[in-house]
């Protein structure tokens, strides 16, 4: 008799903790699906009325839907706004700073991982103290370099300055961490070279890291405003964020014209995130698990 109690009891209880925590993550979940909605909301919003009419846009009552969605918008800030050459423009940037990014903090994670060299920690802790300095700190020295190597006024003044970031040579150092010693040198037992070992055993094993880097770099240059408004002087060399400025005149602003633009800027950043989700994940998880 007292055994069966204790079995139901034990039954109980762990019925009580199943549905304990399926209360927590219901909890978890509402929660989480307010603030995606907090986050949502405004770019839907900025996506819907782009398809609104000018008279719509500032109707009150405001209203979500459109009564007619109309591409008016997209076609007046596409011609007059001569988008497609800023578009060109922020593609050459973006895509050449991504990959110079990606070939050197890979290479510089990878020494600062796996080579032990006098002096390599007080150099690393030097190069991530750096991430201390805001770019407002930093901006007038780069700029006198660009203009010293004739870089002011091209898109090398916006390629070149933030190749090497410290950021990005701390997540792949992080990363390479994580990969054992002994590959290395089982490779260097079968007389593989150091270059050899870098291409064909890491390389492979850091596409995670690497995707995490590409995305980081990518968005930052396709969205940065701040350093191509100091170098760039030439409207023809002009990237989007630079155009999108245009639409904000002195005394008025190109809303319906503004909004289109804006929501055509983030779709090659949600392609670039979607194309490397997966890698991306498994980069920042892996990148966190060694100190």
């Amino acid at each position: 008799m007292t055994n069966t109690l204790q079995k139901n009891t034990k039954k109980e209880s762990k019925v009580k903790g199943i549905a304990g925590r399926k209360e927590n993550h219901t909890l978890t979940y509402i929660v989480l699906v307010i603030f995606t909605l907090i986050y949502i909301l405004p770019i839907l919003w900025m996506t819907i009325s782009s398809f609104k009419s000018g008279t719509e846009l500032f109707s009150y009552p405001p209203k979500l839907l459109p009564s007619r969605f109309t591409l008016e918008n997209y076609i007046d800030a596409w011609n007059r706004g001569d988008f497609s050459l800023y578009f060109k423009n922020t593609t050459i940037v973006a895509v050449s700073a991504t990959l110079l990014t990606v070939v050197i903090n890979t290479m510089a994670g990878y020494a600062f991982a796996k080579y032990k060299f006098k002096g390599s920690t007080v150099i690393f802790m030097f190069f991530l103290a750096t991430m201390m300095l805001p770019l407002e700190v930093l901006m007038i020295p780069i700029f006198q370099v660009i203009r010293t190597f004739k870089m002011y006024n091209n898109f090398w003044g916006l390629i070149i300055p933030c190749a090497a970031t410290p950021a990005g040579v701390f997540l792949v150092r992080q990363y390479f961490l994580t990969i054992p010693n002994e590959l290395m040198e089982s490779a260097r037992i079968d007389g593989a070279s150091e270059t050899r070992i870098f291409m064909k055993l890491m390389i492979p094993l850091a596409k995670p890291i690497m995707s995490v880097l590409a995305i980081f770099s990518f968005l930052w240059r396709w969205n940065d405003y701040m350093w191509p408004l100091v170098v760039i002087r030439d409207t023809q060399k002009y990237t989007v964020q630079l155009a999108l400025a245009n639409f904000s005149g002195q005394y008025a602003v190109d809303w319906g014209s503004l909004l289109a633009m804006s929501v055509l800027t983030m779709i090659p950043v949600l392609v670039i995130f979607l194309l490397f989700q997966k890698q991306f994940m498994k980069g920042m998880i892996a990148g966190a698990v060694k100190g």
